[in-house]
């Protein structure tokens, strides 16, 4: 006779938590390229165009707005002035209170990557500094005279990164003026 174990500490495959797969950039990338086609009346608009709408929009606080509707159902004649029924606008109001859901994630997100960015770009900068560094040291070494052509190399793109110091210009208030010497006291003029 055979006793199967039904209290089993294990859980089954199904029931037991996956990791998470970590998404590359570029597949990240593909993939807000595809919900982006997915989504109706995404439209990138010009400065000009959002500063036009947030200014015509940033007049209108909800309160007003529900008033409004409600303004529209009131009368046919508002009605027909606004150009669609009560229940159109608060479906366009309810539709854009859960699309500013969405904003406020896709801002949280970018916040999120552009800040691991920075940590990593800062953790590039200690490790470039480090090397260079020990490279430079090293380099004195004339065991390691291979790494004098990277550390000069280095060397040469930071002068060019910071922007060749130039000579200092002169005050365009200040007229420059030849170094001659000054003359002498008029009274010891050379006698001719």
């Amino acid at each position: 006779m055979t006793i199967i174990n039904t209290n089993s500490p294990t859980m089954p495959a199904a029931q037991t938590p996956q990791p998470a797969t970590m998404l590359e950039p570029e597949v990240v990338v593909d993939q807000l390229r595809a919900i982006r086609n997915q989504i109706a009346d995404v439209a990138p608009l010009t400065t000009e165009q959002r500063k036009a709408l947030r200014n015509t929009s940033n007049r209108v606080n909800n309160d007003i707005l529900q008033e409004s509707i409600n303004m529209i159902g009131a009368a046919d004649l508002v009605q027909s002035a606004a150009g669609q029924p009560p229940a159109e606008v608060r479906a366009l109001n309810e539709e854009s209170n859960r699309w500013t859901a969405v904003e406020s994630e896709l801002r949280t997100m970018l916040n999120a990557i552009a800040g691991a960015n920075l940590i990593r770009r800062q953790r590039l900068a200690l490790i470039a500094g480090r090397a260079y560094d020990v490279g430079s040291a090293l380099a004195k070494d004339p065991d390691h005279a291979i790494l004098g052509p990277h550390v000069a190399e280095i060397k040469r793109l930071k002068r060019l990164a910071r922007g060749r110091k130039n000579k200092p210009q002169q005050d365009p208030q200040k007229p420059q003026t030849p170094a001659t010497p000054a003359p002498s006291d008029p009274q010891s003029k050379p006698k001719q």
